[in-house]
């Protein structure tokens, strides 16, 4: 039988956006290096946050 991982093993990142950690998911194994945030309502807001810092 396979060894299960158990959740607080997996890699965790802090979204940038909510500034919440997440944590590693099987639909980003092969590009867990390119993801920057947890979900993709933050993916869609980080336009919002990058104009309040440029202003």
């Amino acid at each position: 039988m396979a060894k299960t991982k158990s959740k607080s093993d997996l890699p965790t990142k802090i979204c940038p956006v909510c500034n919440r950690p997440f944590s590693w998911r099987k639909k980003w194994a092969d590009c867990w290096d390119e993801v920057k945030y947890c979900s993709e309502r933050c993916r869609r807001r980080r336009s919002k946050i990058d104009k309040q810092t440029q202003a």
